[in-house]
């Protein structure tokens, strides 16, 4: 069965924004952990978004690729360089359940967590798990503004935008609680959306 709940917004809301919760997942939240979890393809807005979000509510701002930075020693980049991307997402898997003790906290996660299956219900058991997302030309301008990403170290980085995001989609949706769309929010406006849809989860 899938149930579907409209988050009513203030004025910026009057644009056109898609904003659902699947219910028709299997995995179900921890109701012990007060928690914002974001997910979404990369340039969907997930760290800027998020610390307006910790800001907004004085909660925690986690960044699970800064802490793989923090514990590793080097960028992103230079991991993916050395180790490959399979070794990368085993280290996201460990930052991931490094945060099983946060409370109040908005965490923010990398763009390919949703690959690993054992990510998905532990994405879930950490918090309320909102999924920003936008449309794919959008994702493609502010992507390719970043040429540190190295996913998109490709001879056409367009179709592997392209590739990846329609690959990834069904895999965000069905771990996201909440979706918002952010092509035409700016960040504070996006973050109102997700307190007020935490506000409702949480019954704050």
């Amino acid at each position: 069965m899938r149930n579907r709940r409209q988050s009513a917004v203030s004025a910026c809301a009057r644009r056109s924004l898609l904003l659902t919760a699947p219910a028709h997942c299997l995995l179900t939240m921890s109701a012990t952990h007060t928690n914002i979890i974001l997910i979404g393809f990369m340039g969907s807005g997930k760290s800027s978004i998020g610390k307006h979000v910790a800001q907004m509510l004085r909660f925690q701002f986690v960044d699970t690729d800064a802490l793989i930075v923090e514990r590793n020693g080097m960028p992103i980049a230079q991991l993916f360089a050395l180790h490959g991307e399979d070794h990368f997402r085993g280290l996201e898997t460990n930052a991931l359940e490094s945060c099983r003790e946060l409370t109040r906290s908005v965490l923010a996660t990398g763009g390919g967590v949703v690959l690993r299956e054992k990510n998905r219900p532990l994405l879930r058991e950490l918090g309320f798990v909102v999924q920003l997302t936008a449309s794919e030309d959008v994702i493609y301008e502010r992507v390719s503004r970043n040429r540190k990403r190295p996913l998109l170290h490709t001879t056409n980085p367009r179709a592997t935008v392209h590739e990846m995001f329609t690959a990834r989609q069904p895999l965000y949706d069905a771990v996201a609680q909440f979706t918002v769309n952010t092509t035409q929010l700016d960040h504070r406006a996006a973050a109102e959306v997700i307190i007020e849809a935490a506000r409702v989860e949480f019954g704050w």
